[in-house]
């Protein structure tokens, strides 16, 4: 899994972990709770199968553009629509207090290999 940032208009909005590939897309399951956010580059829909919290969807489009933004309860399943292409998944409430709205153009900004630091 590789980390990065995800921001908007230049701004950090949170950490980012970025799913590379099936396996790792689930890796909120069992978790107690999430800071930062889980990219999930490639889906049209999300499920909360085995998740012990809720979380915040913000559905993509191809250029990362906000189509949809959607709260799921655990067991639940939301799908996209139109022109989604991937998504980013949070703790409930995240996305509405980092001001993540549909619209909103966002950018991922991955962190070298082996690099540290606190921000991008």
């Amino acid at each position: 899994m590789r980390s990065g940032w995800l921001l908007r208009d230049g701004d950090v909005v949170c950490a980012l972990e970025m799913a590379e590939s099936p396996a790792e897309r689930g890796a909120l399951r069992g978790r107690s709770g999430c800071d930062g956010a889980l990219h999930l580059d490639g889906v049209r829909a999300v499920h909360t199968a085995r998740m012990r919290f809720a979380v915040d969807v913000a559905f993509l489009a191809e250029d990362l553009t906000v189509v949809r933004v959607a709260r799921l309860k655990p067991w639940r399943l939301a799908v996209g629509g139109r022109g989604v292409r991937g998504a980013v998944e949070t703790e409930a409430g995240a996305l509405e207090r980092w001001g993540v709205r549909v619209g909103d153009q966002l950018e991922v900004r991955l962190v070298p290999d082996g690099a540290a630091g606190d921000g991008p």
